[in-house]
């Protein structure tokens, strides 16, 4: 899905409604933005919990760590984002 948009004079971009329903973004949703190279990558953020919860529910996997660990870890990363 390839959409082009001007930047306004604030630096505001709209997001096309068609990107925002098929990645589920509605108002006060939390995005994160990532910069690869020349690239921005726009991010429909993770809640850390869901994320524990499929992480520790996938089968057949090795895991290091209790979830207090790993959550801990992943909230002090998202405090070096913002």
């Amino acid at each position: 899905m390839i959409s082009k948009r001007e930047i306004g004079e604030k630096g505001q971009v709209v997001i096309p409604k068609d990107i925002r329903e098929f990645l589920g973004l509605d108002k006060g949703v939390k995005i994160t933005f990532e910069v690869r190279g020349d690239e921005v990558i726009l991010k429909n953020e993770q809640d850390p919990n869901k994320f524990l919860e499929e992480f520790f529910n996938v089968p057949n996997k090795e895991k290091k760590g209790s979830a207090k660990e790993i959550k801990k870890i992943i909230l002090q990363q998202n405090d070096e984002i913002y």
